[in-house]
């Protein structure tokens, strides 16, 4: 199959990228990060100007697009929200009708913070209140999507894994910690239900051979407090999980409001038979890619 991806440096984008090379032909769409040694085609460019999605469309021919393209930064969206909302919002929306009229398959990556996280459990139905920029604009762009192709797959997730910073997932700054033995906060009162980034990439196809459409959320079907991750973290790479200690969100002195209760409710993806990994099974996966130098082959794609 030709894929398409948009976001091939970031966490999601360039382990799906890796992974899906072994038996599909490849265009990862990069921006500021460049690439090499990657086993796919590589095409870095601006997603945000003029033309350019219709010329990677028409150059590349995708039978999938997958958009993971996005400002995934909190912090950084609450202090450019004009920049948030081109990329998180409009974008999308713009590829959601290109990919509408050329009848290409695609797939939007969304996030679990479009919700305010005061009920928790949520489904697909439940109405979504986004408390930053970056959930507001995420929000705005699965909107998009829906409104112009609706047969577009939109995946509300929270994921895990390895990235070429070493920088841009929880496991990540939980493990940066643990193995230098140094003690790491991980929030008592934020409750979510992450999914390694492999284990999610397995669970995308599925749903692409299914030829599912419009909302779905896609995490493991067990929720945990991010200090019960960093402690379940601390376990299986064999670190003192006394080196986690809990913290308060109001402690941590962060600007942007982050939601409570984040657990998604899975009903509507496993009425598909598709069920993604418990969370021990999860960290079992990011464990072995550990040992199988995962992480030190991501880092050399760096250009």
């Amino acid at each position: 199959m030709r894929i398409l991806v948009t976001g091939a440096s970031g966490l999601l984008g360039l382990n799906f990228c890796l992974k899906m090379a072994k038996s599909h032909d490849i265009t990862g769409i990069i921006h500021r990060n460049a690439l090499k040694d990657v086993p796919f085609r590589c095409v870095q460019t601006d997603l945000t100007e003029p033309n350019i999605l219709q010329g990677l469309i028409a150059n590349y021919q995708p039978q999938l697009v997958l958009n993971c393209a996005a400002m995934a930064d909190v912090e950084v969206c609450e202090r450019h929200p004009e920049q948030a909302k081109r990329l998180n919002a409009e974008m999308p929306g713009e590829l959601a009708s290109i990919c509408e009229e050329k009848k290409i398959k695609m797939v939007h990556i969304s996030t679990d913070a479009v919700f305010d996280g005061r009920k928790g459990n949520y489904c697909e139905e439940d109405e979504p209140n986004p408390l930053s920029v970056y959930a507001s604009s995420k929000l705005a762009g699965e909107k998009n999507v829906m409104l112009i192709n609706t047969q577009a797959l939109v995946v509300r997730t929270n994921f895990y894994g390895f990235s070429i910073s070493g920088r841009h997932s929880l496991a990540e700054f939980f493990l940066k910690h643990l193995l230098k033995r140094k003690e790491v906060n991980g929030f008592v009162d934020v409750i979510f239900c992450p999914l390694y980034v492999a284990d999610l990439t397995e669970t995308l196809m599925q749903m692409v051979y299914k030829n599912l459409s419009g909302l779905y959320h896609v995490v493991s079907p067990e929720c945990l407090s991010k200090y019960e991750f960093g402690v379940n973290i601390a376990k299986i790479f064999g670190c003192d999980p006394a080196l986690v200690r809990p913290l308060s969100v109001a402690q941590s002195g962060l600007t942007a409001p982050r939601p409570p209760r984040l657990d998604l409710n899975i009903g509507k993806l496993q009425s598909e038979k598709i069920v993604p990994p418990a969370q021990a099974e999860g960290l079992e996966h990011f464990y072995q890619d550990y040992q199988a130098g995962l992480p030190e082959r991501i880092k050399s794609c760096a250009l």
